[in-house]
């Protein structure tokens, strides 16, 4: 293997009354790439019903699926149910921890989760005040710490985190920047520098822009699907540029 291929997606927010249309915009995927990643929010509402007919759609796929959840996913407060049906379906299913893939002669470690808000440096939430406020910044901070725990004991060639919340406010813009702060947090972008990556994907911001880039200089991208306006995008991580999207 020359190139590691990575097939990433967002936002998809499948329901019943479009079972099986995205399945067909997946066909030849295994050509395209050698890991296919979803940056949560596959569902609308967060049902039982919707999760299923997500994990319809990816059964059985020829190449590794790895997936988070996202807010939308939470919604009905069934997240676990959701998670394991992509289980049952093969999917990998990260919640705040890791894995690592072995995609030819080269082993991939994958960290991530859902990742949450609080904003970015400069203009972000504390944890002072309210007991609501408080809860709202250490959730986020407890995820930050987990995920440079798994990537700090990931053993592999590349290391890759999915997520998502956005941990950079480049990829915001084209959001009102009112509500950065319920798009991501500069703690997740604190910890991967710390800990080290090749590339950071998420999804969330739906008027946000796709390409962006730590403090500490890792890749980041925004895979969100109105972002990308396409069923997938495919990243390159021995390329010094990304590949052409496939046009999905």
């Amino acid at each position: 293997m020359t190139d590691l291929r990575i097939a990433a997606v967002g936002d998809i927010h499948l329901g019943e009354d479009v079972r099986g249309q995205y399945r067909k915009k997946l066909e030849g995927i295994e050509d395209r790439a050698d890991v296919f990643m979803l940056a949560g929010d596959l569902t609308r509402h967060g049902t039982l019903e919707e999760g299923r007919v997500v994990a319809d759609e990816l059964r059985g796929l020829p190449i590794p699926c790895v997936a988070v959840l996202g807010n939308h996913d939470y919604h009905s407060d069934l997240q676990y149910e959701i998670a394991s049906e992509l289980r049952d379906a093969g999917v990998i299913v990260l919640d705040d921890n890791g894995v690592v893939i072995q995609c030819g002669d080269k082993k991939l470690g994958v960290v991530g989760g859902k990742g949450f808000g609080g904003g970015y440096a400069g203009k972000c939430a504390s944890e002072f005040g309210e007991r609501e406020i408080k809860n709202f910044v250490s959730h986020t901070r407890y995820i930050a710490e987990a995920w440079k725990v798994a990537l700090k004991e990931i053993v592999a060639d590349y290391r890759v985190v999915l997520s998502h919340y956005s941990p950079i406010k480049e990829t915001l813009e084209g959001e009102p920047p009112e509500i950065y702060p319920f798009l991501g947090s500069y703690l997740l972008a604190e910890a991967v520098d710390t800990a080290g990556a090749d590339l950071i994907l998420h999804g969330h911001a739906h008027k946000g822009s796709e390409k962006g880039m730590t403090p500490g200089g890792i890749r980041v991208r925004n895979v969100a699907l109105p972002v990308l306006g396409r069923a997938y995008c495919v990243y390159c991580l021995d390329c010094e540029d990304d590949l052409q999207p496939h046009p999905g």
